[in-house]
């Protein structure tokens, strides 16, 4: 089956320039497509993972992909979908951030010699000269057509910096150098940057006179239009350390059953067959399906020993046991507890609730357990002896819990 006929099967195809020439390309052998990371934080989330899966399907089918590290444009801020200046960061900040990512895409890409690469576009942004750039570069733009572009709608509303405004052109030119350097034709990435990567492909067309396609993959959505991607604690981060693999499996056992069968052929290499007999469960055998997209997708972020440790956790919690030492730990001293030994309290500082008020309602409501005995009672407090050598399990709801244990 020809690769965007796969990537189309699986879901991963939003939009795509010149698409019946794109074919042909694609036959005539191996194609050098990139996708683009901004570091601006030293782990990728969940937002990221869907064109991740893409390169991966790309190098399976022969092709070579790159992947690019704005070094460069992280100095600038990518406006697109937001509504304020992004934070500005160091230089070393950026470094630390691009060596974190590059741990992760090292899971899903081989980055043998001949395969798969990693630039950073540092290497041509931070030396250039601004007035051969906007002669070069600034000259094929027009600012009327870039005002209309929905990056840069929405910013227009409450102040769109002139800084924020050559981001178009940054990752255009970058576009550029990878097909002079390394005769990249295909970008890929999110829905969100179509404008950007339209713009991309249209300078390649216009200095080069060769053929240059973009390709985007549509945003992780629940079936009903809304977006995916958050926790109880914040972003679905692919660092262990920002996110454990317990919650990150949890996270995925409990989408929506409508959403089960889209995430199978998006998340996981499972294949199309498998995919859709899984996605046509209904009732409680939908749940096996679920068990399936939690520890695929697990595995493939965290290894097969995490999913394995999380999958025993979540079916230990499941059973009513509560014993498994795979569950989220929290380290509590006698002294926390003695300065402020309340429940309320204690749900913040493990992380299951954002704060105490929140803690309080759902105490109210019957939604905390405290070693699997309801706390309704706000003024409840924890001691030590109740956490004992065992440890306690706490409980926000079906889904989210934390064992104390006592240091």
């Amino acid at each position: 089956m020809h690769i965007l006929d796969i990537l189309k099967e699986r879901g991963f195809v939003a939009q795509v320039t010149f698409e019946e020439d794109l074919y042909k390309a694609l036959d005539e052998g191996p194609m050098t497509f990139y996708v683009g990371f901004d570091p601006t934080a030293d782990s990728l989330h969940v937002g990221h993972y869907i064109p991740i899966m893409a390169m991966a399907h790309m190098q399976r089918a022969g092709h070579r992909p790159i992947a690019l590290f704005g070094g460069g444009t992280a100095m600038v801020g990518d406006p697109s979908g937001r509504t304020d200046l992004r934070q500005m960061m160091t230089k070393e900040t950026i470094a630390m951030h691009v060596a974190g990512i590059q741990k992760q895409l090292a899971r899903f890409l081989d980055f043998g010699e001949g395969k798969a690469m990693m630039v950073n576009n540092a290497d041509w942004l931070l030396d250039l000269n601004y007035i051969d750039f906007l002669r070069d570069v600034g000259s094929q733009f027009s600012v009327n057509r870039m005002l209309a572009a929905d990056c840069y709608k929405r910013r227009l509303e409450v102040g769109l910096t002139f800084l924020e405004f050559n981001y178009m052109l940054m990752q255009s030119y970058d576009f550029l150098c990878l097909f002079k350097k390394h005769g990249c034709r295909l970008q890929l990435g999110g829905d969100d940057q179509w404008s950007n990567m339209l713009s991309g492909s249209d300078l390649i067309r216009r200095k080069e006179k060769e053929d240059a396609f973009s390709l985007t993959c549509k945003l992780i959505m629940t079936h009903d239009g809304k977006k995916m991607g958050k926790t109880e604690k914040g972003a679905l981060w692919l660092d262990p350390n920002r996110c454990s693999p317990f919650d990150f499996y949890q996270y995925w056992r409990n989408v929506g059953d409508q959403d089960v069968e889209r995430f199978l052929g998006l998340l996981t290499f499972l294949p199309m067959d498998e995919v859709r007999r899984l996605g046509a469960l209904e009732g409680s055998e939908i749940n096996e399906a679920k068990r399936v997209l939690a520890f695929e997708v697990t595995q493939l972020i965290h290894g097969t020993e995490e999913a394995t440790k999380a999958q025993d956790a979540a079916q230990s919690l499941f059973a009513g046991s509560g014993a498994s030492s795979n569950v989220p730990t929290f380290d509590i001293t006698a002294d926390m507890l003695a300065e402020d030994g309340h429940v309320s309290t204690i749900l913040v500082t493990c992380g299951l609730c954002s704060s105490r008020g929140e803690a309080r309602k759902l105490m109210q409501a019957g939604a905390v357990l405290v070693a699997d005995e309801k706390v309704t009672d706000t003024t409840t407090c924890i001691t030590v002896d109740q956490i004992g050598s065992d440890g306690l399990l706490l409980r926000k709801g079906k889904k989210n819990y934390c064992r104390l244990i006592l240091k």
